[in-house]
């Protein structure tokens, strides 16, 4: 594993606790917030951190927003349980990855079903 790759599971592990724990943002406090990927570029000046709400559709920007207020509280405590001479810049997006997939799933279930209605 490099430790591009190293960097990018650690801030996903830390990322989750931080977001599960300690952001008091109304947008963001009390959701079902998943970090799904974090990709650190190659300088590590900056991290794309990819985010799924769960149960919270239609919120995504509200909560987007709650998080970029709160990226310098984040950092310092990312700088506190990962040690890196810099912190890179965090950039949330949205990863719609998991309600697609949802989407898709509840389909072939009524495909399914409308197929055993019709024997």
């Amino acid at each position: 594993m490099s430790r591009i790759e190293r960097i990018n599971a650690e801030l996903q592990k830390q990322l989750s606790i931080v977001l599960r724990d300690g952001i008091n943002d109304p947008r963001v406090a009390g959701k079902m917030i998943c970090v799904t990927d974090v990709e650190v570029d190659s300088d590590l000046t900056l991290a794309q951190i990819y985010i799924s709400v769960l149960g919270g559709e239609g919120s995504e920007q509200s909560i987007l927003d709650g998080l970029d207020s709160a990226q310098g509280y984040i950092k310092s405590c990312l700088k506190s349980k990962i040690k890196l001479r810099n912190m890179p810049a965090l950039r949330f997006k949205y990863d719609n990855s998991i309600s697609y997939g949802q989407k898709i799933d509840k389909i072939i279930d009524e495909i399914n079903s409308g197929e055993k209605n019709k024997d």
